[in-house]
């Protein structure tokens, strides 16, 4: 009676659209299950829901924010040549547009003209959306410029009184360890595309990476799907205070809930453990 109520008490409304079981996300990849790895995943939108839409576009952004599939929209910003925020991937604007300029060479007045209105500023994006956010710094390597970005981007998250609701990432590793040392209350996520790891599945090539992202304090290793060949491992050996998250399932971003401290930036402990027993009660009734 007691496991009655208690499923009727978590089961009472679908389990929410942005769940996902590893077990899952490993077989649409077509990559063997290595053990038993029915873990809880919350999807986010990479880039927006850019299937749907062309990727880090407004349209793409808002799409996805208002989309039941994901729990978190992440976005990419630079500076554009007359130092305005930016939301863009690229360096240059050959792959999306067939042009050779660069973003950060370019005034934001000719960014807008070029991609027919398709590139936003930063502020306009985030005046739209409502869900948590993955900020990626698109580091054009020089150091100075990458703090003064993060700070600009900081201080308009502390306006907007949004610092539990933004993780800020980047392939930099001077970018990570800047903001965390600069603003430890703010999640950082190290991202990384192919490693050695990726192809050679050892125990030591593994710890490499978490080391890699303990050595700038970062809060999340962020992976290329690639690296799902080594799922195993990562399962394994990740640390109780780091999260997984894989990037880039069409237009989607996983992370991987292996321990209660695996939470979406912020979300309380009482609010992952609910969920956590949701899930697990879910797939019993299922």
């Amino acid at each position: 009676m007691i496991v009655l109520a208690l499923a009727g008490f978590f089961t009472g409304c679908a389990t929410p659209a942005y769940v996902r079981g590893l077990d899952r996300i490993l077989a649409a990849q077509s990559l063997n299950n290595p053990g038993s790895l029915d873990y809880r995943c919350t999807a986010g939108a990479h880039r927006g829901a850019s299937v749907d839409h062309l990727e880090n576009t407004l349209d793409a952004l808002v799409a996805a924010d208002r989309d039941d599939r994901y729990a978190f929209v992440e976005f990419d910003v630079q500076y554009s040549g007359d130092n305005t925020i930016m939301v863009y991937h690229d360096k240059r604007m050959l792959r999306l547009h067939g042009r050779l300029a660069s973003v950060g060479d370019t005034p934001a007045s000719e960014l807008r003209e070029i991609t027919a209105g398709d590139m936003p500023e930063y502020r306009e994006v985030m005046d739209r959306l409502t869900k948590k956010v993955n900020i990626e710094i698109k580091s054009q390597g020089d150091e100075a410029e990458d703090a003064r970005l993060v700070d600009e981007i900081v201080a308009d998250i502390r306006a907007r009184k949004r610092e539990r609701d933004v993780m800020i990432s980047s392939i930099s590793k001077h970018v990570v360890a800047y903001v965390s040392d600069a603003y430890p209350d703010i999640p950082t996520g190290l991202v990384f595309f192919l490693t050695s790891s990726t192809y050679l599945p050892v125990d030591a090539l593994t710890r490499n990476l978490f080391d890699s992202a303990r050595e700038v304090r970062a809060d999340y290793l962020i992976l290329y799907k690639a690296n799902l060949r080594n799922i195993g491992n990562l399962i394994r050996l990740k640390p109780k205070d780091m999260t997984i998250i894989f990037w880039d399932f069409d237009d989607t971003i996983v992370m991987i809930h292996k321990d209660l401290s695996d939470r979406l930036w912020g979300t309380s402990a009482a609010a992952g453990l609910y969920q956590a027993l949701r899930y697990r009660l879910a797939g019993l009734f299922r």
